[in-house]
């Protein structure tokens, strides 16, 4: 049962969300022959005020 973390600065539709997880499913499918059934995407939506590069938060851009 693979299990796919992913994390995400937040903004995305849940179209662009809803997209990425049948991607992602579909990756995994054809790379491990895995179930597609057994296959878990869970996403992790960041604020930008709680993630940075280079010691910049993303919110202060």
């Amino acid at each position: 049962m693979p299990i796919v973390t992913v994390q995400l600065i937040e903004g995305r539709t849940d179209e662009q969300l809803k997209a990425m997880v049948s991607e992602v499913t579909d990756a995994v499918e054809k790379t491990t022959g895995a179930n597609r059934e057994a296959i878990q995407v869970v996403i992790e939506e960041m604020k930008k005020t709680h993630y940075s590069v280079g010691g910049v938060r993303k919110s202060d851009q």
